[in-house]
This record gives C-alpha cells, sequence and structure tokens, in this order.
C-alpha cells in the first residue's frame, strides 16, 4: 500500500511538466478535432475542410492535499497526505490523442478519432486509515476510531477508443446557425484495478514500537483487477504497456451548437452543449476477478489485537492485498465475477464563445459528472467551470485559462497556437504559487483548404 503514495509523489513531481485535457485550444473559434470531442456537432462548423490530428499528448495531476511548496521543501509527502481529517483526493489523468481525421462536406461534417487514456485515483480515502497502513500510525497512537458512511476508493485504469463521428448543419441563414452531432466510440478496456472500502466502521490501535492493528471493525469491500494491474498497481509502465485490450465496449457522445453571427463566416457567440460518454467496457482476461466482501473484525484481546496494519507496507498488487486479509479469516465473500462492467464518467458539457471585438474572445465552459465517484466500476470525473479570454490573430492565438474545480480548487495557466503546433497548461502559474493542480499539453494537426 505505502508504494501507491509514493508513486503519487513522483507522478505529482513529474507533473511539472503535466492538465485539464487541452483546456482553451479545445474551445477556440478555430475549430477542429479538438473541439469535436468536446462537442460531435463541431465536426459541421470546422474552419478548414479537411484537418488531420498528427498527435496530442495531456497529463494532468491534481490533489487536495499538496502544494508546490511542498515539493521544493522536501517534506515528507506521505505526511502530508494524510494531514488533518479531510479525506485524501488525488487524480492522474492522461491521454494521447493519436492520429485522427476530419472533414467537412457540404452541410456535414465527419471524423475518425483515435485516443488512448490512463488514469489513476484516490478517491474520498480516510486520513487516519491511510497514515495507519502507510507510515505505522506513529503519530497516531493508542485508539483511533473511524467511522465513514461513503467507499473509498483506488482505482486505476487504462483503455483506448476509436471514434466515429457525424454532424449536420439543421438550419443556418444570415443570421443563426444551429447544428448537431453524434460520435460512437469503439472502446478497448486494457487494464484495470480498484480497491473500494465502504461503509468503513473501525477502530485502529497503534503501539509505541510502530504496529499498528484494525479491529472491531466492518466494511463492504470491493477488489477488482485485470491485465497488467492484476500483477501491479505502482508501476506506471504496467499502465501503458495494455492500453489498447479487445474490442468489449461502446459509449456515445451527442451535441448541438447555436450561432449568432455577424458575417457570413464569423460569430457574435456560440454556444454549445453536448453529453459524452454514455456507455461502459468489459474487462476479459484470463487473470480477471472482480469480488465483492463483508470484512469483519472482532474487537481486540491481548492474545489477538486485530489485522496487523504492517503486512500491506511492501505490497504490490491487490491479489496480494486480498490473500492477506483471506489468510487472516476476516474476509466473507459476498458476490464475485470473472467478466466485468466499468462504466465511463458520463459528462455534461456547456460552453459560451462571446466575440468581445474582431480577434478577441471569452469562453465560458461548465463540465458536470452525472454519476457518483465513489461508485466501484467507475471511472471518474471531475467538476469543472473555466473563463477563458483569448487572442486570434490567425496563424498565431493565445488564451489565458482561469478555472476551478472540485479537487484542486482554482488554476490560472496560459496557452499558445502557432499554426498547427499547440503547448499549454491550465494551471502553470497558480502551480509555481503553491497550487494543487500541475499538468502540460501539446500537439499538432495540419488543416487545409
Amino acid at each position: 500500500m505505502k508504494k501507491i503514495v509514493l508513486t503519487f509523489s513522483l507522478l505529482v513531481g513529474f507533473s511539472a511538466f503535466a492538465q485539464d485535457h487541452f483546456s482553451g485550444i479545445s474551445t477556440s473559434n478555430r475549430v477542429g478535432i479538438l473541439n469535436g470531442i468536446i462537442n460531435p456537432a463541431e465536426f459541421s462548423n470546422l474552419s478548414k475542410k479537411f484537418e488531420i490530428n498528427v498527435s496530442g499528448l495531456s497529463f494532468d495531476v491534481a490533489n487536495n492535499k499538496i502544494g508546490f511548496s511542498d515539493l521544493v521543501s522536501g517534506s515528507n509527502f506521505e505526511e502530508l497526505i494524510f494531514k488533518g481529517s479531510e479525506p485524501v483526493n488525488m487524480r492522474f489523468d492522461g491521454t494521447i490523442l493519436g492520429p485522427s481525421f476530419a472533414m467537412k462536406w457540404m452541410k456535414w461534417g465527419f471524423g475518425i478519432t483515435t485516443k488512448a487514456n490512463v488514469k489513476f485515483d484516490v478517491v474520498d480515502v480516510d486520513t487516519h486509515l491511510g497514515d495507519a497502513i502507510t507510515n505505522s500510525g506513529l503519530a497516531l497512537i493508542g485508539n483511533t476510531q473511524i467511522s465513514n458512511n461513503y467507499n473509498q476508493r483506488m482505482s486505476g485504469t487504462a483503455w483506448g477508443e476509436v471514434g466515429l463521428s457525424a454532424a449536420r448543419e439543421l438550419f443556418d441563414n444570415s443570421e443563426h446557425s444551429l447544428s448537431a452531432g453524434v460520435t460512437f466510440k469503439f472502446l478497448f478496456p486494457g487494464s484495470y484495478s480498484n480497491f473500494g472500502a465502504d461503509k468503513f466502521n473501525g477502530t485502529i490501535t497503534t503501539t509505541a514500537t510502530g504496529d499498528g492493528y484494525l479491529h472491531s471493525t466492518t466494511a463492504n469491500l470491493n477488489i477488482a483487477y485485470s491485465g497488467n494491474l492484476a500483477n501491479s498497481f505502482t508501476n506506471f509502465n504496467d499502465y501503458t504497456k495494455s492500453i489498447f485490450g479487445g474490442l468489449h465496449g461502446v459509449a456515445t457522445d451527442i451535441g448541438v451548437t447555436y450561432q449568432w453571427k455577424d458575417e457570413k463566416t464569423k460569430y457574435k457567440i456560440k454556444a454549445g452543449l453536448a453529453i459524452r460518454n454514455l456507455g461502459s467496457m468489459t474487462f476479459k482476461n484470463d487473470n480477471n476477478a472482480s469480488t465483492s466482501y463483508l470484512l469483519s473484525i472482532p474487537q481486540g484481546t491481548l492474545s489477538n489485537p486485530g489485522l496487523n496494519l504492517n503486512q500491506f507496507q511492501n505490497v504490490n498488487n491487490l491479489r496480494e492485498v486480498e490473500q492477506i486479509l483471506l489468510d487472516s479469516g476476516y474476509l466473507t465473500e459476498t458476490s464475485g465475477e470473472k467478466d466485468f462492467k466499468v462504466n465511463l464518467p458520463t459528462l455534461l458539457s456547456l460552453y459560451a464563445d462571446f466575440k468581445i471585438v474582431p480577434k478577441v474572445y471569452v469562453t465560458g465552459y461548465l463540465q458536470q459528472r452525472m454519476k457518483k465517484d465513489d461508485t466501484n466500476g467507475q471511472i471518474t470525473a471531475r467538476n469543472i467551470f473555466s473563463v477563458t479570454p483569448r487572442v486570434n490573430l490567425g496563424f498565431f492565438e493565445t488564451y489565458l485559462p482561469l478555472s476551478h474545480d472540485d479537487i484542486s480548487g482554482t488554476n490560472v495557466g496560459v496557452g499558445f497556437r502557432l499554426a498547427g503546433f499547440y503547448l499549454g497548461s491550465s494551471s502553470i502559474f497558480t502551480s509555481l504559487a503553491d497550487g494543487k493542480q500541475a499538468d502540460i499539453y501539446t500537439g499538432y494537426r495540419y488543416a487545409f483548404l
């Protein structure tokens, strides 16, 4: 278990290179494939007749505990993560946008996109329990009561997508236009891991020698794994080795856009609404397992103080965690399955782009998840609101995204586009000023005619 926290510490350190995917550039009035990923209706609004995406890369790390000053001060990350009483939330999110193509033909727009996704999440982990497992709970000598009515999760997922998009202009005159679009995604699940502890109630007794024992405890556990993450959930290479598995899932994006025009090819206001990731994928692998258990540990005694938490110090994978708990005799299986379903993070996206003066725009964007992050088998997503002023000179564009999300709080970044090349971050300024998110994205696309 301790290596999970060490992995996140390394990722937070690495994230000085690392976002909120393609924030700013994905709502540019230079419409392309990135806009179509946010809202498939945008494929009918392409700025050029053809666009080829050569590559796109985005990494984002966010948490609610550790700031930039903690990284440079040499502080003990494991102690900082579990400081205070607020549950720990962390998100690592990486996306690779592969070779993709879009075209506009008469009133229609079409797109073919490829994506690879990697996520590793800590959701609402109790600080006392996390400290006892990773740090031997030395700061909590004595008895610590834990009582939670929510599901604590640690989850990792890697999967690939191939999207087929179509959009059409439904109405168009000299002042207004309306378009609608849909994307069908074919999902290729690669690897998965999940540890969930729902309605955890118990007592941790920590001795002066550093031994932590869990007793007087009940909880509903879910332990699931598939692919490379069955063997290790702490090695980043295991997420990237098998991103694309077999075709075992589908999902859909639907959206509409409206434009109030001021010229034949320009607008005063453009607004869009999309619902994304309506679907799920099934993990099928020889080493698959998803099992639900009832954890029940009686009150500790001198001869049997309970479950020794120090056993989890050097654990590398969930099968080891599962075996330790089974060997303890405190687990009772309630249900299990070999192949299991994982739900994509369904999102509602709303945005509006306002022309202030020629070449100067301001975009407002809202992203709201439509499913709870603490549900086992659910890929997480963040609630985000952003405002992005931009200057678009055609060949060159620059923008300043200002955003707020429910994990890392307020962030300020910057980005630019030079012809088809783009580079940006939604948090570079705040991450250098002790922010709790760090990210970067970059890519190249070519549009013509």
